[in-house]
């Protein structure tokens, strides 16, 4: 097993395309030095998934949300789902959130409806946001801006992450200083992607978490095939290449920076690891 310790802070591992054969792919996950997982969920019912299999799974965390293509089904009802999952201490972040506007699978208002909803629902449990956005970035940073996120006392968490980050460096700058993190993915390893090297080479470290999005998104030199959580280890390297640091130094610090994020106890432990 690698000595590197790393954190896939977005894989839909309760997904059909990895669902299928999920030992095989923890095991390729532990061998590259993952040492944890966060699974969002999309719906109610991956949702609950998520929650079963990080309770069920050492170094496996979960997350509760709607996704904004899913956001046509938002009822009081979800809400209530969703929050009776939060009773979970494997439940670290609402998510997967936010608005979408390419692929626009869902009216906006409902979207923005099913977002500040679950933000309001993120104040009531006390976790983070995990944030989908993609031409909606304004909107997105506009409506965190104004949301109160963490009760008091806990001022100084991070107030949640926008995942697969592919926005400005100023969008970057103003989410930073919100409280966010911002989540780096396959992109980073794409010849073609020299802007956002560029955007996360001029970020604070400290703001920095990895993922895979898996099974999407998938890393070079494996893209266009199947995305998996040990991958994010190429995710990671493609980074440190982006900032010109140690690999080492990188996996590192990203994992610290998930462990903030997402309050969990002390990983160190072997009980608590893949």
């Amino acid at each position: 097993m690698s000595e590197t310790r790393l954190v896939d802070t977005h894989c839909h591992l309760v997904l059909p395309e990895l669902a299928g054969d999920l030992a095989v792919v923890m095991e390729r996950a532990r061998r590259a030095g993952v040492q944890a997982v966060v699974v969002p969920g999309v719906d109610v019912e991956s949702s609950r998934r998520a929650v079963e299999l990080a309770e069920a799974t050492p170094g496996v965390f979960a997350a509760v949300g709607l996704h904004p293509h899913y956001a046509g089904a938002w009822s009081e009802r979800t809400r209530v789902e969703l929050k009776a999952l939060c009773a979970s201490p494997r439940v670290v972040a609402i998510g997967e959130i936010g608005l979408d506007y390419y692929r626009n699978l869902a009216p906006a208002d409902a979207q923005r409806q099913a977002f500040g909803s679950q933000l309001e629902l993120a104040s009531e449990v006390g976790r983070p946001v995990i944030v989908h956005s993609r031409e909606a970035m304004g909107e997105i940073l506009t409506a965190l801006s104004g949301w109160r996120a963490m009760p008091p006392g806990e001022g100084s968490r991070p107030i949640g992450v926008l995942h697969a980050y592919a926005a400005s460096a100023d969008e970057a700058r103003r989410a930073i200083e919100l409280g966010l993190m911002l989540g780096v993915a396959g992109p980073i390893t794409y010849p073609q992607a020299d802007r956002l090297r560029q955007v996360v080479a001029g970020i604070p470290l400290t703001s920095l978490v990895v993922e895979t999005d898996a099974p999407y998104m998938t890393p070079a030199p494996y893209r266009g095939r199947r995305n998996e959580p040990a991958h994010v280890a190429l995710v990671a390297a493609g980074l440190a290449a982006a900032r010109r640091r140690d690999p080492g130094d990188v996996a590192a610090a990203t994992s610290a920076n998930a462990a903030r994020l997402f309050g969990w106890m002390d990983e160190s432990t072997d009980d608590n690891l893949l």
